[in-house]
């Protein structure tokens, strides 16, 4: 994944010390509640609940980037996302107890009232506290006037998200169209009048009547900045027109600060741009999936620590599985094949072998069964290269020894050696082998724009159901696009799931 710039949690650092704040006031309360006008911090047992409270707090903060977006969440989406973070803090604090067997020493009547009361206070806090910024940056943006810079056929639009979609509002005091004289009309915001958008409505005034004037055309904007009070200006152009680079350099150098729109938000499906530096150059980064260093990190540790808990697992499994393996077919008991990994490097892939010794070979005889017509996966019923899978006269499949070990996704375990090494990762996308990698569509290849997993997205969306390739490739894209460690969390848990459950394999 790509790695965005660190640091975009500070600009919410207040939101994020408010939250911790109401934890530990609610922590405090329900103490009370219990066990009287008293400070938890002053009983040597529930002060170390009060410390694992904080630190889940701040993990999940982290992790999940709770409050991105928050200056912008409606009352309802607020309500929402609280409740998740505090049963994210609830589970954490209670998977804790559980597993260091110590949650018959505390009450879990204060365990479960501090999650309530933790809900109640952050929902109020967060409106409260957005509701004062909201009226610090009114009065800021009484002050900031906009010169909105763009073409006949976009200014309804861009006039709309200047007035509607910034939170940092401005006053929008001029349009100035590139392509057509239009001085002395006036422009509206499409939608935004008649639409129920309050700050729209409170901007425009009776705007129906009046609207937003054109004060410039592409000859003299700059002349008409200079008769005007301006503060910062939008240039927002078609794809194709050129980079205004002039009118750029003479605004700036007047002092105005410009703001030049290179995509519209949505406008690349499943895309996240942002601007760094690159060199000696200032660039547009866009990519279909990205992270901060400290989610790569927290994934990486996650898959470490999970590599290091199955390579222990595979090792008892090949103390069971290799007597069998040569009962029933003798050879190696360890199958390696190559695939593509991200952004189409090669890697070894380990497997305990579930195939006899030449299901390579074979394969391409039975290319005309296979159930993605396609060729760009391989899927077939009762396959016969399955150690033990055959076919019997009625028309019933008799499964075998390789069944048993690929239902219950024994033969998977290996792959825990390539996460340590770095070839996978626990949850990702699965690795095409060459062959179909070949065959791939330029949009086909999305899917291998993150570290390959041994679970998945449409493994645990119905694999054995799913034979259309292009539907595999709508879920691992949404999967790329949509990643969080919370979202990695889930697959896991219905991995388990999946691989316990009667349908059996991943």
């Amino acid at each position: 994944m790509y790695r965005k710039r660190a640091g975009g949690w500070l600009k919410h650092l207040d939101f994020i010390v408010l939250d911790a704040l109401c934890l530990q006031a609610a922590f405090m309360l329900a103490y009370a509640v219990r066990m009287g006008p008293s400070s938890p911090y002053s009983d040597g047992e529930y002060r170390g609940i009060g410390l694992l409270l904080l630190l889940a707090d701040m993990v999940i903060v982290l992790l999940s980037e709770t409050f991105s977006g928050v200056l912008r969440r409606g009352r309802y989406e607020e309500f929402t996302a609280v409740l998740k973070h505090a049963c994210l803090v609830e589970a954490v604090v209670i998977m804790y107890l559980f597993t260091a067997q110590k949650a018959v020493s505390y009450s879990r009547f204060i365990i479960y009232l501090t999650g309530v009361l933790y809900a109640g206070m952050a929902y109020f806090a967060r409106l409260l506290w957005k509701a004062v910024l909201l009226r610090r940056r009114e009065a800021v943006a009484e002050q900031r006037s906009l010169l909105v810079v763009t073409e006949a056929e976009l200014a309804e639009e861009v006039l709309e998200s200047a007035l509607a979609r910034e939170y940092d509002r401005f006053r929008v005091t001029g349009i100035a169209i590139t392509d057509k004289d239009m001085r002395g009309c006036e422009i509206h915001a499409a939608g935004s009048l008649t639409g129920g958008n309050r700050d729209v409505r409170d901007q425009a005034g009776d705007s129906e009547n009046r609207g937003i004037p054109v004060v410039a055309w592409r000859d003299d904007i700059v002349d008409a900045v200079c008769r005007r009070w301006v503060d910062e200006a939008l240039i927002v152009l078609h794809r194709g027109a050129p980079h205004p680079g002039d009118l750029v350099s003479d605004l700036a150098g007047m002092g105005v600060v410009v703001h030049t729109g290179l995509f519209r938000s949505g406008e690349e499906s499943g895309m996240k741009q942002f601007v760094g530096h690159l060199g000696d150059y200032t660039v547009l980064t866009a990519s279909i999936s990205y992270a901060t260093p400290l989610q790569q990190f927290a994934k990486r540790a996650m898959d470490i620590a999970g590599g290091i808990a199955g390579c222990i697992a595979t090792g008892f499994l090949f103390l069971v599985l290799a007597p069998a393996m040569e009962l029933v077919s003798p050879g190696p008991v360890f199958f390696m094949q190559e695939r593509i990994g991200r952004n189409g490097k090669r890697f070894k892939i380990y497997k305990f072998r579930s195939m006899y010794m030449d299901a390579e070979e074979r394969k391409k005889e039975l290319m005309e069964k296979n159930r993605v017509g396609s060729g760009l996966m391989f899927k077939m019923e009762a396959d016969p290269r399955i150690i033990g899978c055959r076919v019997l006269p009625d028309g019933t499949v008799k499964k075998g020894f390789g069944n048993f070990i690929r239902d219950h996704s024994l033969d998977e375990f290996p792959q825990f050696f390539n996460v340590l090494k770095g070839d996978m990762s626990l949850v990702g996308t699965r690795p095409p082998t060459p062959d179909e990698w070949e065959k791939y569509e330029p949009h086909h290849r999305a899917r291998m724009a993150v570290r390959p997993g041994i679970t998945g997205l449409w493994q645990v969306s119905g694999r054995s159901s799913i034979t259309d390739f292009e539907e595999v490739v709508k879920l691992d894209t949404k999967y790329i696009t949509e990643w969080s460690m919370g979202m990695d969390l889930k697959i896991l848990f219905k991995t388990v799931k999946v691989v316990l459950g009667k349908d059996g394999a991943m």
